[in-house]
């Protein structure tokens, strides 16, 4: 193989790991602020500690401009609940 062609493939492979760190950094990013326009408690990753009414678990979830957990089901009566309660402020944290 070239050197041409290693330098190609190690600059390409870099590359990629270089978009891939980017984007987790800004899926982080959107995530801790999401979370604190929810005022809510986040993890080391940004991510919002609330209590899921309807697992009745401690939970490290994502959340949404509008509130909703990334385990938000908007056919079940908890998942309804859980979001009112973030909007309101009075969602169980941990």
């Amino acid at each position: 193989m070239s050197n041409r062609r290693r330098l190609e493939r190690l600059l390409r492979t870099k590359l990629n790991a270089a978009g891939q760190q980017f984007e987790e950094a800004k899926r982080a990013y959107a995530d801790a602020k999401a979370a604190t326009t929810a005022d809510l408690p986040t993890d080391d990753d940004g991510r919002a500690r609330i209590v899921c009414r309807r697992h009745a678990e401690k939970r490290a979830v994502s959340v949404d401009p509008e509130g909703r957990p990334a385990c938000y089901d908007a056919e079940h009566p908890d998942c309804r609940g859980c979001v009112e309660d973030v909007r309101d402020g009075r969602i169980e944290t941990w």
